[in-house]
């Protein structure tokens, strides 16, 4: 029954239904601790049409809040459609480029292969130098069924270039609303990824804290990082969802490794799994310590995660880029060219819905008839948009 693992270098010895069993009274409280915080409900807006300061106050205590019903069931069900066909049309695995049927895989012509892959169950990146080291500690890796398949797709990338109900998404008037009211009407973009947890199979997604370049910036605070929205296509709850720790997004830089050995187990303690329904959005602070474990549940989980970042954090900042791991500077000019994306999606969510409040993108304004949503933004534009992806 025990089961080597390579990526950890140490034996895994407990099945997935073990460890179900094992966290089961850890999830129920995590559950109602998570539901006795004021920092949930539908999106407001003040006499003025700007998000109400209650939101904003909760979210900047906690740093994420829960808004219920935010996305439509129609469009709901436009994303699920789209999102599901394009993971029946994934490559079964990192090496190949056929899908489950044999035909070439969808997205194999983009620049760069928009999945990502992980052996079910495991916790691919915790304990390694992976992406600048930010994940400190490694977590429970359960053992899956026998019958489990060799990789699991955990992320795809590239959503408004493979999903046009993806695109249309990006240009969501309450959505844009929300990030203009943190960090202001010049925001700039992060990336547009979908996280997929399926049940019985999710790999975990260690401790961490998203920042990575101003730590030690003097002026730091606690939207310096920016922050992402979660739109759930599912329902998330205390086994297959993200969990945080409320208010750490405001002490800096955390020893992860410290916080887990003064705890004595992973899971760290006053954590709260992010709880929401199909349609719910959720805003998590990018500094927050925040992680995932492995989803040994039956409960299916795909969220669409979308970054933004404050316009002076990014600008003239050199570090390693999103794209390819190589030094870049982040110049208005580049900044710009990858907001470009967002107009051009506000723009197709007026074609999809003609009569819905449309979004003003500041850094835009006047220039809407050159990001019109055609075939012409499609080609040079959105195809291989993520190639500009920012990272801080």
């Amino acid at each position: 029954m025990t089961k080597s693992n390579e990526s950890s270098g140490k034996e895994s010895t407990i099945s997935a239904n073990e460890y179900a069993g094992s966290i089961s009274d850890i999830v129920k409280a995590g559950e109602a601790a998570a539901l006795q915080l004021d920092n949930r409900g539908p999106v407001r807006y003040d006499a003025n049409g700007e998000i109400h300061k209650d939101i904003l106050r909760a979210y900047s205590q906690y740093g994420f809040y829960v808004f219920t019903n935010l996305i439509a069931d129609a469009e709901i069900e436009d994303l699920r459609t789209e999102m599901n066909s394009v993971l029946a049309r994934a490559p079964v695995g990192p090496d190949s480029e056929l899908d489950a049927k044999g035909n070439t895989a969808i997205g194999m012509d983009f620049a760069q292969n928009p999945f990502q892959f992980a052996k079910p169950l495991s916790d691919p990146f915790g304990g390694t130098d992976a992406l600048q080291g930010r994940y400190e500690v490694k977590l429970a890796e359960p053992e899956a069924a026998a019958d489990a398949p060799d990789y699991t797709v955990v992320l795809v990338k590239a959503n408004p270039q493979l999903m046009d109900s993806c695109l249309r998404l990006y240009g969501h008037p309450d959505l844009l609303s929300i990030v203009e009211a943190v960090i202001g009407p010049d925001f700039a973009p992060f990336c547009n990824n979908t996280f997929v947890k399926e049940p019985g199979l999710g790999a975990a997604v260690s401790w961490h804290q998203d920042g990575t370049t101003h730590w030690d910036n003097p002026d730091l605070d606690e939207d310096t990082h920016g922050f992402n929205l979660m739109i759930n296509l599912y329902q998330s709850n205390g086994s297959n969802g993200v969990w945080v720790v409320p208010g750490t997004h405001k002490k800096g830089k955390l020893d992860l490794k410290s916080m887990v050995r003064d705890a004595g187990t992973e899971r760290l303690p006053g954590a709260v799994p992010l709880l929401c329904d199909a349609g719910d959005v959720i805003i998590n602070n990018r500094q927050l310590v925040h992680g995932s474990f492995a989803n040994t549940s039956p409960d299916r989980r795909v969220s669409i995660g979308i970054g933004f970042f404050p316009y002076k954090s990014v600008l003239n900042v050199t570090t390693e880029r999103h794209a390819d791991g190589a030094l870049g500077t982040y110049t208005a000019e580049r900044i710009r060219d990858r907001s470009r994306v967002i107009q051009v999606a506000i723009d197709a969510r007026q074609q999809k819905y003609p009569n819905e409040r449309r979004f003003s993108y500041a850094p835009f304004v006047g220039e809407e008839d050159q990001n019109r949503w055609n075939d012409d933004t499609r080609k040079n534009v959105v195809r291989d948009y993520y190639l500009l992806d920012m990272s801080i």
